[in-house]
């Protein structure tokens, strides 16, 4: 009775040392800077959607994105979505894409030089020529995804400066 209790816990442990070993840790919300507790958020495009993901993203991080009090300005110059063909079907038609997202953001505090940075994010995407409107869905899934990642490596990336 002792000895199933015991080695229970041992291998509990044994699992608890290994991952602090390995450098594991889970990953907490970001936190910024004191000077970008107050950021306006501005864009090139205000229509786009990764603009309003990244506000959403802001909020939820208590990140406060009133014009009156900002104390610095995070500008998304721009984000495009590019494909490249990574294979074909026998017929000639595309079967698999790999999608490029590229986002560029500009950090501006008072009385420094602007930080400008820019990212790829890629991700494969299977085209089903018949199965067309499920492809054309999960298309959208891939690419609310990809801006849902963007926001949240930008705000990261942020915590840096």
């Amino acid at each position: 009775m002792f000895a199933p209790r015991f080695l229970q816990n041992t291998a509990l442990l044994l699992c608890f040392v290994l991952l602090v070993g390995c450098g594991f840790k889970l990953r907490t919300a970001s936190v910024l800077p004191d000077d970008l507790q107050n950021l306006v958020v501005t864009a090139t495009n205000p229509d786009s959607q990764l603009f309003t993901e990244l506000q959403n993203s802001l909020a939820l991080s208590n990140i406060n994105t009133d014009s009156k009090h900002a104390t610095a300005e995070l500008k998304l110059l721009k984000d495009s979505l590019n494909r490249r063909t990574l294979s074909l079907f026998p017929n000639g038609q595309v079967a698999e894409h790999e999608l490029i997202y590229t986002v560029s953001y500009q950090l501006i505090r008072d009385k420094q030089k602007p930080i400008t940075n820019s990212f790829e994010l890629t991700r494969n995407y299977q085209d089903d020529p018949d199965n067309a409107l499920a492809k054309s869905r999960e298309m959208e899934l891939i690419l609310s995804e990809l801006r849902q990642q963007a926001s949240n490596l930008i705000i990261r990336q942020l915590g840096q400066y």
